[in-house]
């Protein structure tokens, strides 16, 4: 830990990593990117989680035909995302090259959030996304019901096979978790922010006492 951290390292340090250097920008840019298309998907998403009125089928329909024509997008598109990400990651590895304590505890978290919303993005959505491009309800549901009847095998620990409108509303879910997420990766950095400005004004203040006791101290010997 001592080899990876360098406790020396301070916020006015030349070499610090802070709030205001470029990588916090290579950080903050691409979550703002995800958190837009998240933003867009919203209403999509809307009906599903957070209204108790029915929702009715051609919905479902609409909600279908939009995610697959995002899934089957030209392949610029998933690129330009895997790139934007890793970008992300490029801002975490060089604020935390020979991180001071304060880099450790904001920007580490930022990055342990960072990967939980990779893993989110991954195991859930680009799962459901190609579910839904695959549109094989109708053979999962008839799978689902044979494995219910005891034919065709048994299910895995842990394992279920979800219909059309649960794997809608797992994916909306999955947006909505993988927003706060984000939301978390942006309110450490703002605390990495407030921190710095708040340990510079108590530095600035106790600056000012030390040269008004000087000032004082130099008045009475000169009386």
């Amino acid at each position: 830990m001592d080899k990876w951290v360098d406790w020396s390292k301070t916020t006015r340090s030349r070499n610090y990593r802070g709030s205001g250097s470029f990588a916090t920008f290579l950080i903050i840019g691409p979550v703002c990117f995800f958190l837009g298309i998240l933003f867009a998907s919203f209403p999509y998403d809307f009906p599903l989680l957070w209204t108790s009125d029915p929702v009715p089928a051609t919905y479902y329909d609409q909600l279908e035909t939009h995610l697959r024509f995002v899934h089957q997008s030209p392949p610029l598109i998933a690129r330009l995302l895997n790139i934007m990400a890793a970008v992300g990651f490029l801002g975490f590895f060089i604020k935390l090259f020979r991180p001071s304590e304060a880099n450790v505890l904001f920007d580490g978290a930022s990055l342990v959030l960072y990967v939980i919303g990779a893993g989110v993005y991954i195991a859930n959505i680009v799962k459901g996304l190609r579910l839904v491009s695959a549109g094989d309800w109708e053979e999962r549901a008839a799978e689902a019901a044979a494995l219910a009847e005891g034919e065709g095998g048994a299910l895995r620990p842990g394992e279920i096979i979800l219909g059309r409108e649960d794997s809608l509303k797992v994916l909306s879910a999955s947006n909505t978790i993988l927003a706060l997420v984000l939301v978390g990766v942006l309110v450490l950095q703002a605390g990495q922010w407030y921190a710095e400005r708040k340990e510079a004004d108590d530095e600035e203040t106790v600056e000012r006492a030390e040269a008004e006791k000087r000032s004082a101290a130099g008045a009475k010997k000169k009386q």
